[in-house]
C-alpha cells in the first residue's frame, strides 16, 4: 500500500496563483490524492483557514512553505512559522536540520530559478524535487541527475497554481502520513519515489465537461 501526496501547492494566497483553498480540500481526494502540502511563498498562512492534518473526507493537509533564499527557492516542513525572510541558504539550511525539519530544494535547474549547486555538492541538500509538474522534461531530466551525483533523495510535486494543475505530480510514500509530523518522519525516513498521477487524465477530462455544462447552461 502506498500514499500518494502532491507536496508542492501554491493556493491563493499566493499572488501567483488562483487556486482556492476550498478546491484544495474539495478536490484533493477526487484526484487520487491521500494528501496535499499547501507550500505558498514565504508565507504558511493557508493554517488561519482551515485546521490542518486529516481531513472529513479522508484527505491529509499539511502546511509548509516554499521559501525564497538567494540562492534558490526551498519547500520547508517545521516549526518555521517565525523564520525572518529571505535568510541565506546555508542558514536556512542549518536552521531546518537543528529543529528536526526537512527542506526540499525547489525545481533546481529551472530556468531563473535555479537552487545553486554548490550547495548540493558541499552535501548540504539532502532532498530536491526530481519532478515539478511546472518543469520542462529538460529541466527534471536534469534534476534527476543529483540523485546520482550528490546521493539527494527526489520528490515530485504538481507546483499547482490552479486547479488544472492540481495533482498532476506527486511522492509516493510506503507508510502512512497523517500530520505534518508524519510527513517529516516519512521523508527522513527516504523511502519513497516522485511519480506522475495516473487519475490526473481522468479529472481533467471530468473539469473540461463540467466546465463544459456551466458554460452552456449560462449562454441557454
Amino acid at each position: 500500500m502506498s500514499f500518494f501526496f502532491d507536496l508542492h501547492v501554491h493556493s491563493m494566497i499566493s499572488p501567483c496563483s488562483v487556486l482556492a483553498i476550498e478546491d484544495i480540500l474539495s478536490q484533493g481526494r477526487s484526484l487520487g490524492l491521500d494528501g496535499v502540502c499547501i507550500t505558498d511563498h514565504n508565507t504558511a498562512a493557508a493554517g488561519n483557514y482551515f485546521q490542518e492534518g486529516m481531513q472529513d473526507d479522508g484527505l491529509c493537509i499539511v502546511i509548509g512553505q516554499e521559501y525564497s533564499t538567494p540562492e534558490g527557492h526551498f519547500l520547508i516542513f517545521g516549526p518555521f512559522d517565525g523564520l525572518p525572510p529571505f535568510l541565506p541558504a546555508w542558514e536556512l539550511l542549518a536552521h531546518v536540520q537543528k529543529t528536526g525539519g526537512v527542506a526540499i530544494a525547489s525545481h533546481p535547474f529551472r530556468a531563473m530559478q535555479k537552487v545553486d549547486e554548490e550547495l548540493a555538492a558541499a552535501g548540504l541538500i539532502q532532498f530536491a524535487e526530481g519532478i515539478n509538474g511546472r518543469n520542462s522534461d529538460r529541466e527534471n531530466a536534469l534534476a534527476q541527475t543529483w540523485k546520482e551525483k550528490y546521493q539527494v533523495h527526489l520528490t515530485g510535486g504538481s507546483d499547482a497554481h490552479s486547479l488544472e494543475e492540481l495533482g498532476r505530480v506527486g511522492t509516493r510514500f510506503s507508510q502512512p502520513v497523517r500530520s505534518r509530523e508524519d510527513l517529516i518522519t516519512a521523508l527522513l525516513s527516504k523511502n519513497f519515489e516522485p511519480s506522475f498521477n495516473p487519475c490526473y487524465g481522468k479529472f481533467r477530462h471530468w473539469l473540461k465537461s463540467l466546465r463544459l455544462i456551466r458554460y452552456c447552461s449560462q449562454t441557454m
